[in-house]
């Protein structure tokens, strides 16, 4: 072989041991985005945009329904598996409601489902969520039925698509499911696939809580009566909820609800009348995050109601959550 045939062929050993290891390098770097739950690989390694966990509905459009606070409804059904709950006042005694979202997790049931309110409805907008309700107050539905978001009203589907529970008093006692949710809102022609929002967080495989020995647990939030309170438990690396001194069950499993991250967001509310009070879920304010046993002070902001509700730290990073479930406790207080 002539000198110049050995320098081609030198020359192309090159090429094709450089195209072998950029192939590797893209490789991992994909796997590595797969860990994080980063990208189009989600879908390959199906890892939720909301929770950060591997689960088959990871590329599912969350549901976000409205859950009943009241002692009569307790046990509620569906809450310990929700991958992010909101939880606010919805009087002006600190009685509060939630909304429950729903993407890995599919309880076999949920409820009790309960009324809508107005200030829940930009958190539901800013997840692309369906909304699941039952009625609302009257400015809030006037938005809901001229279609401000793909929503499902039990006023409208009491009896087919949410079931009476006895045993229950009413309003109480009115639930749903999964498949009666899948199939309304097939039928409504709601999108089901293509989740447009994702929160970051840390890879699976970080060890926050190995070697600490003191933690720091979020504070109680909300009225005597109604208080909340989260406890961290460092064998389980999660926050367990109690409300007005009892361990929060979910009737579905029989356990306690835990959690993985907790936020204290503090904002401020208004009364509109009598029997409603307004909570300022738009705008900014201060916000902290419990989550491996630590704290990080930070804040809150959604520019509009379409907008995604993101948590920075103080050096206004997206905070990174911990993989698993999310719960926003919405501390609101007069200005």
């Amino acid at each position: 072989m002539n000198k110049i045939s050995k320098k081609k062929l030198y020359i192309w050993i090159g090429v094709i041991a450089v195209v072998i290891g950029v192939g590797i390098f893209l490789i991992g770097y994909k796997n590595e985005f797969n860990v994080y739950g980063i990208s189009g690989t989600e879908k390959e390694k199906k890892i939720s945009s909301i929770s950060g966990e591997e689960c088959e509905n990871a590329g599912a459009r969350p549901f976000a329904v409205m859950i009943s606070s009241d002692a009569e409804a307790r046990p509620l059904s569906g809450i310990g598996e929700a991958d992010m709950v909101f939880e606010m006042p919805v009087v002006d005694n600190g009685f509060t409601r939630m909304m429950a979202v729903f993407q890995c997790g599919r309880p076999k049931e949920v409820g009790s489902v309960r009324s809508s309110r107005l200030d829940f409805v930009p958190l539901a907008l800013g997840l692309d969520a369906i909304y699941a309700h039952f009625g609302g107050e009257q400015e809030v539905l006037e938005e809901l039925n001229g279609g401000v978001i793909d929503n499902i009203d039990g006023l409208k589907y009491d009896g087919t698509y949410y079931f009476r529970k006895a045993g229950i008093p009413r309003p109480h006692n009115s639930f749903t499911n999964f498949d009666l949710l899948t199939e309304i809102a097939t039928k409504l022609g709601y999108n089901l696939e293509g989740a447009k929002v994702s929160y970051p967080h840390d890879p699976p495989s970080r060890k926050a809580t190995e070697g600490q020995e003191n933690y720091v647990e979020p504070p109680a939030v909300f009225n005597k009566g109604f208080e909340v309170v989260w406890k961290y438990n460092k064998e389980a690396n999660s926050y367990f909820r109690s409300r007005s001194g009892k361990a929060e069950m979910d009737k579905n499993t029989g356990e306690q609800v835990a959690v993985k991250n907790v936020v204290i967001m503090e904002t401020t509310w208004s009364p509109i009348n009598k029997d409603y009070i307004r909570v300022k879920t738009v705008g900014s304010g201060s916000a902290t995050v419990y989550k491996d046993g630590i704290v990080i002070n930070g804040s809150w902001g959604k520019k509009d109601d379409h907008a995604k509700m993101f948590f920075y730290d103080k050096d206004g990073k997206e905070i990174d959550f911990a993989p698993g479930s999310i719960w926003v406790e919405i501390d609101a207080h007069l200005p």
